[in-house]
């Protein structure tokens, strides 16, 4: 315990820094500014000087996809954006090369791509200006933390490689549990009489040939046993000593372990649900789990609702599923392979994304994912991640805290 909390603690001296967080260098020596502290522009950029030559540095992206906007300075004046040669080489965590060049537009050098989230890289720039020429390094990340590995594992971070899988496309409905018609048993007098001895009471279980009740036949004044013609539990007892038994039955006796879910199915999801389909069953709060089909549909809809009853059988050997429990059904209505998918566990929100977090030896950064269908599993994965990629599945919340406790924003 004691080497976790060290672990931990010492997590707090690598803060996560935002985009364009780290300070910038010459390619002689840094500007010496703490991170949070670089200069910045008439444009709220990175500065970045040599000598009398600065560049301002943005990334804009308002109302555009991201891209980078450049403003050159020669003695604080701007400098006509014709007159300078730029490109900006971006390395990222895990080694993948962005290099833009740039054109003159207005007032500034406009980049030739989208700089892609995250913005989180080492940056190179190099300019020639007048015959002379400048160059830059500097750190910029975003969305970025170091964990050593005995701490990941300390606390429960685990990683899977992103790649394909089987999508299930689910909807949840809630019903009920009731028992299937044929597990009550109904149990009589074979000859009206009177009787003379009842045995067993409500919720007693009973096995099948079991004595009940006994009965003086009121024609041969004969006592004769009424026996359990099933084994299971008292549901209902219809009579005491001294009653009369007639034709109506004394004991109704229900197999437990007989037992279905029924939900209704409203109009909205009629077209969607069919018989057949595969349903996990399970309690509207807790861990019990039980898989099983859709299997028919009662033939008329409730007059009220306009629902039609779907019925699904409820395994329950153990007797744990009772009569009028509530149920919640996540009905599988198509299933199909894709390409790419992580599991939907591992999704955090980040900013105005959802993301997962990429894993590259130690160290674990943010990946703005484009999203397809959703499932309780799998979530498809349009775009924001590369094949293979290994990304934190169990424990992203805590890399997510690490984030949250440096205060991370969306800079540059």
């Amino acid at each position: 315990m004691r080497l976790f909390q060290l672990t931990i603690a010492a997590l707090f001296l690598f803060p996560l820094t935002a985009c364009g967080d780290a300070p910038a260098e010459s390619s002689e020596a840094a500007e010496g500014a703490a991170p949070e502290e670089y200069e910045r522009g008439p444009h709220n950029g990175r500065m970045l000087r040599d000598d009398d030559f600065a560049l301002e540095v943005t990334i804009f992206e308002d109302g555009v996809p991201p891209e980078y906007r450049v403003y050159a300075y020669r003695g604080n004046k701007p400098v006509a954006p014709r007159d300078v040669d730029l490109t900006i080489q971006l390395k990222r965590l895990d080694g993948e090369v962005n290099t833009f060049k740039f054109a003159a537009e207005q007032d500034f050098l406009r980049g030739d791509g989208v700089v892609i989230e995250p913005h989180s890289f080492d940056v190179t720039v190099a300019a020639r200006e007048g015959g002379r020429r400048h160059r830059w390094e500097y750190a910029s990340y975003e969305g970025r933390v170091t964990f050593p590995k005995q701490a990941a594992e300390a606390a429960g971070v685990t990683t899977e490689r992103v790649g394909p899988a089987s999508l299930s496309e689910t909807i949840e409905i809630i019903g009920y549990v009731e028992l299937e018609p044929s597990a009550t048993s109904n149990v009589g007098a074979k000859f009206p009489g009177r009787v003379v001895s009842a045995g067993p009471n409500v919720g007693d279980s009973v096995r099948a040939g079991q004595v009940l009740a006994r009965v003086e036949s009121a024609e041969s004044m004969q006592i004769y046993a009424i026996t359990a013609p099933v084994s299971g539990v008292i549901v209902e007892r219809r009579t005491n000593v001294g009653d009369v038994a007639g034709s109506d039955p004394i004991y109704v006796i229900a197999d437990p372990n007989r037992t279905r879910a029924v939900f209704p199915i409203f109009p909205r999801d009629m077209e969607r649900v069919r018989a057949g389909q595969q349903i996990q069953l399970g309690l509207l709060e807790g861990d019990r789990s039980v898989t099983s089909r859709l299997s028919s549909f009662l033939p008329g809809a409730d007059a009220a609702t306009g629902a039609l009853l779907a019925r699904a059988s409820l395994p329950n050997r153990d007797g744990f599923w009772r009569p009028g429990m509530r149920v919640r059904g996540v009905v599988t209505i198509q299933s199909r392979q894709v390409p790419l998918a992580v599991r939907t566990e591992a999704l955090q929100a980040f900013r105005d994304f959802t993301v997962v977090f990429a894993q590259v030896g130690n160290t674990y950064e943010v990946r703005m994912l484009e999203l397809g269908t959703r499932g309780p599993e799998w979530t498809e994965v349009l775009g924001g991640i590369k094949p293979g990629q290994a990304y934190v599945t169990k424990g992203s919340y805590v890399i997510k805290a690490d984030i949250e406790k440096a205060g991370a924003s969306h800079d540059h």
